[in-house]
């Protein structure tokens, strides 16, 4: 194998593929990026077992051929050559050994046989449908903040994709839950998407493809099965293994009976609780919400810290109520909210809030209180 590249194209591939291999192994090949050399380009291929990332990038080459070296060593050194740097790799013989050039600076890497490299985005995956890559940006911001990290819940690990109705109108919906909040976005449904299971995207797939969204943009094809999905830009193939398992019944943590409303502006709302935060203990987080006609106070108390408190103007015509929150979950949904007001409906203090934006009905949140 032997060709040459420029440094900015390599870098961006290696960027994308290396993030999935994970800092410690216990199975060396999956330290390694697979390297492919066709007549007019390099594949780079990089997996997890569970997720894996395929992308190809121009390359002059002289000699066809492949190899696996260590990823994120391979990544460093790319990272580190001057900008404008021509790259030249070169793997001879039967030495294990891949040498990489740029201007002064020579580099010999270890390798491992192409062989041992794992498949990865293999098999046919019958359900397909393409969205703008925009859309699906949109769909992974409004709800993955409220995915669960706690692993024995593991069915809570991902993001909830499934084809609905909202009304007669048929939606492709998003949902993650903690157990403490809850993200619901939906959107028109696809076309071609009417039959796709439902299925459940793990936290490090989604957390990936966000990456690669910024990075590249377009217009994304998805396919899925019941097990794997595959999201495929321009050059980049995204392939993952869904989470098996069953997601809740969220519908049924949807409060339907709540009967006070408050609106308030998102960035005095925002601004107000973080700094009142400030005073919050580290553990618990916890800021109360004291309603009352046409006002809102804010405040937290610390036996360490003090007390803060501050006073908004909102829309609320109910009767008093004080209710409280863990203030970094108010923030992630404050943070979500594009428009200019905010909408709380509430119950009494121990039952869950629905916050929306008051402009657009696409997202939903759901929110527990805490004592306070």
């Amino acid at each position: 194998m032997k060709l040459t590249i420029e440094r900015a194209s390599l870098l961006k591939s290696l960027a994308h593929v290396q993030s999935v291999v994970e800092r410690r192994n216990t199975i060396p090949i999956l330290s390694n990026v697979l390297l492919e050399a066709g007549s007019e380009n390099l594949r780079l291929s990089a997996t997890d077992m569970d997720l894996s990332v395929v992308e190809g990038v121009s390359a002059q080459v002289e000699q066809t051929g492949a190899t696996t070296a260590p990823a994120h060593t391979l990544y460093d050194i790319v990272r580190k050559l001057p900008e404008g740097a021509e790259v030249s790799f070169e793997v001879s013989g039967d030495n294990g050994r891949m040498t990489l050039a740029a201007g002064r600076s020579n580099f010999t890497l270890t390798t491992l046989p192409k062989e041992d490299f794992p498949a990865v985005g293999d098999g046919v995956l019958p359900q397909n449908f393409a969205m703008a890559a925009s859309e699906l940006k949109n769909l992974i911001d409004r709800t993955r903040f409220a995915i669960s990290t706690e692993e024995t819940r593991y069915y809570l690990n991902g993001i909830y994709l499934h084809a609905t109705k909202t009304g007669d109108l048929p939606v492709l919906r998003a949902v993650a839950t903690d157990g403490h909040r809850l993200a619901r976005f939906e959107m028109p449904l696809p076309e071609g998407a009417a039959d796709m299971p439902a299925v459940i995207v793990p936290r490090k797939t989604v957390g990936e493809l966000r990456k690669l969204i910024d990075e590249i943009g377009g217009s994304v094809e998805i396919s899925l099965s019941e097990t794997q999905i595959r999201f495929a830009f321009a050059e980049t193939v995204l392939t993952s293994k869904l989470i098996d398992g069953t997601f809740p019944d969220y519908e049924r943590v949807i409060p339907s009976g709540n009967d006070k409303v408050m609106d308030v502006d998102r960035k005095s709302f925002f601004d107000a609780v973080d700094r009142v935060s400030t005073i919050s203990t580290e553990k618990s987080r916890a800021v109360k919400l004291a309603l009352a006609n046409g006002a809102l106070t804010v405040s937290a108390t610390s036996p360490e810290s003090g007390s803060a408190e501050e006073a908004l103007e909102v829309d609320y015509g109910g009767e008093a109520l004080e209710i409280g929150f863990n203030s970094r979950y108010l923030l992630d949904i404050a943070h979500q909210i594009e428009g200019d007001a905010a909408q709380f409906t509430l119950a009494d203090s121990s039952s869950p809030t629905i916050v929306r934006d008051r402009a657009d009905a696409s997202a939903l949140y759901v929110l527990m209180p805490m004592r306070v």
